[in-house]
């Protein structure tokens, strides 16, 4: 029997460093603020690690009580309703927690250097703290009702990072379109929850998924938990940017290059593919919500990728990669292989991480830039950032043996146990992958340098040691530390899953009949080399064409663009999609005078109600005023009157 653990230490100790350099660091020196943002950090990853070691597997699930929370009615019976703090840990959890603790810590090392220079320094590390809070929460909860709070957490705390240079009105504006487009996904989860309690009764993770266990799949039409599973897979759109609601994570870049790397890459935008596969009781006995899942993370895959081919920004490009890999961790969910759906979550961690952490130091080494048009020839310059920018990009394009490639080669071989359509349209993806990956890395490391003078756009020191002119010169080692600690996991981080010991580690949880395992026949072990062949084939094919368009023939990307003429300016800009909504939603909604909010809710209600409510109490005082008339005889006739009406009513009253 495991003794107690101390979850709540982890979730705490980020909290009680957001505590200390929001109240006092404004008054501390840089160092004293580095030191509290980076101890309280690390704590908690060491309690996390600590966990690790004490737990046994047969003491999972470990649930944690903390405190009452919610109690409604008596225990047990009908209409009665609880919810607790309370913490449960299980190798799903476990997976999560590492990875928020562990890439988080890296990440808060690297933004020391990064971020140094910032006049709000301070804010920046307790925004960062109480981001690591809410996801670790959001990880830990034991009930639907905690992870929501961790949800919302992580929403606000990701709507002041993106925001952070607030001063700047696109970063504002960024911030505010992460904060909406997420509240329509959460509308979704919200009902999803409300329909949880009304026909379960808890919102415990054990005593819900207790009920739903023996229910059948509801293989004859939509029934209770397809609506629950399509209400779940709404929130999980607007976490994860998964089609329609993707649209505010490329703006999102808005935010520093730390911030792009922690919640747009490693954390936050798993929250969506964590929740999913936590709720997979609901979703394996919903084909129907599971279909509807799988459509959108594959649709969501090629859809983003396309669109990060003709990126020029540096961060831009990564930010649509991102949206297109967490397409692939749906496709896997929607699949049944949930599994395979969170090994690429943590390999992506590491790659992705290290992509956004490697950019942030090119635009460090370059004083601020980000298009890549005006990089090229850096490799020379800041050697070890190229080193290890090249390790990711092996690794996000599926290249033997990278982590990414055993993650996603998992992830195609189980769609292709589903369905041959979500296996073709994945490796589509993966070539278009490495192809605007290779591109990145040639356009930034490659041929001659294009940049001249160096501006800092945000016009404040927001990029760490700005020197403002001169050579681009490699970042600090408090940058390139975190870069190599995490270019070896992106080079060993996928070997857990050699003889599908992942999937192992993880049967506790998903059980060993995941839905893709049974969909048919298993295929040969000959089947699935030739598609581990054909993936990393399909993957070098891409690296291939982005050398032949971009290092031997760097004259061609244009002509071919000229003779695609209107569907490459479609795809520059991002297939008109957020035009559209700005016309369909924003302007109608929220926009200008004749928006309906304005119209009907602030003229008509508001406006009504405030500026003539002193007409409206005049004219009512006028006409009591008449009743005030200082005759007797007219006060004696109000009496009798209002008498009359009492009478005639008891009268009634007793009549009937």
């Amino acid at each position: 029997m495991t003794s107690s653990l101390n979850l709540w230490l982890i979730p705490v100790l980020p909290l009680a460093g957001a505590a200390i350099n929001g109240f006092l660091g404004k008054k501390s020196s840089r160092t004293a603020v580095s030191v509290i943002g980076l101890f309280f950090s690390g704590a908690a990853f060491a309690w996390a690690l600590s966990v690790v070691m004490r737990v046994s597997s047969d003491a999972l699930p470990y649930h944690e009580y903390i405190a009452h929370w919610i109690r409604f009615g008596s225990a047990g019976l009908p209409g009665s309703f609880s919810s607790d703090f309370a913490l449960y840990l299980d190798q799903l959890s476990l997976v999560m927690l590492l990875i928020v603790t562990g890439v988080g810590f890296l990440i808060h090392i690297y933004s020391v250097g990064y971020m140094w220079d910032d006049p709000s320094y301070y804010r920046f590390f307790a925004y960062l703290n109480l981001f690591k809070f809410f996801m670790l929460t959001l990880v830990l909860a034991n009930n639907y009702l905690l992870m929501f709070i961790g949800w919302e957490g992580v929403g606000l705390a990701s709507y002041l990072l993106i925001g952070f240079w607030f001063t700047k009105d696109s970063a504002a504006s960024a911030g505010k379109k992460a904060f909406i487009v997420n509240r329509i996904g959460d509308f979704g989860f919200l009902i999803a929850l409300f329909l949880i309690i009304q026909h379960f009764g808890s919102l415990d993770f054990t005593k819900v998924f207790a009920q739903v266990q023996p229910l059948a799949a509801e293989t004859a039409g939509a029934g209770l938990l397809t609506a629950i599973g399509i209400l779940l897979m709404v929130g999980a759109c607007g976490k994860s940017a998964q089609i329609p609601l993707y649209v505010w994570l490329p703006d999102a870049m808005e935010g520093p290059t730390p911030v792009s790397a922690l919640i747009h890459a490693a954390t936050m935008v798993t929250a969506g593919v964590y929740m999913v596969s936590r709720s997979h009781m609901i979703f394996e006995r919903a084909p129907m919500a599971l279909m509807v899942v799988a459509v959108i993370g594959t649709l969501t895959a090629l859809f983003a990728a396309t669109i990060g081919i003709v990126q020029t920004d540096i961060k831009k490009v990564l930010a649509y990669s991102t949206v297109s890999q967490l397409g692939y961790m749906f496709m896997a969910c929607g699949v049944g292989a949930f599994s395979a759906g969170i090994f690429h979550l943590m390999t992506h961690a590491f790659f992705k991480g290290l992509l956004f952490l490697a950019a942030g130091s090119v635009i460090h080494a370059v004083g601020g830039e980000q298009d890549m048009r005006k990089m090229g020839g850096l490799r020379s310059y800041i050697p070890i950032t190229a080193a290890t920018m090249g390790i990711a990009t092996l690794a996000i394009a599926g290249i033997f043996p990278f982590a990414g490639f055993w993650s996603k080669d998992e992830i195609l071989w189980k769609a292709y146990q589903a369905n041959w359509v979500y296996w073709f349209i994945g490796l589509v993806t993966a070539f278009v992958t490495s192809f605007y990956m290779f591109r990145l890395l040639f356009m930034t490391f490659a041929g001659d340098y294009r940049g001249g003078a160096h501006a800092d756009e945000h016009g404040r020191g927001t990029h760490g040691h700005d020197h403002g002119h001169g050579e681009p010169h490699e970042s600090p080692m408090v940058m390139l530390v975190p870069l190599m600690i995490l270019a070896v996991l992106s080079v060993v981080g996928g070997l857990v899953g050699i003889g599908n010991g992942f999937e192992h580690f993880l049967a506790p949880v998903f059980g060993s009949g995941e839905v893709a395992g049974a969909a048919g026949e298993a295929a040969s072990r000959g089947t699935e080399i030739l598609l581990m062949v054909v993936s990393v084939t399909v993957a070098l094919l891409g690296a291939m064409l982005a050398y032949v368009l971009y290092v031997s023939k760097p004259y061609l990307p244009q002509k071919i663009a000229d003779g695609l003429n209107g569907f490459y300016t479609a795809v520059l800009n991002k297939y008109y999609i957020d035009e559209l909504y700005a016309k369909l939603f924003v302007k109608p909604l929220i926009d200008g005078s004749t928006s309906i909010l304005w119209q009907g809710v602030d003229r008509k209600i508001i406006d009504d109600t405030v500026n003539n409510a002193a007409d409206g109490a005049r004219q009512v005082s006028d006409e009591v005023r008449h009743m005030q008339s200082g005759n007797l005889r007219s006060y004696a006739g109000w009496i009798a009157a209002g008498s009359a009406v009492v009478l005639a009513y008891m009268i009634w009253m007793g009549v009937r």
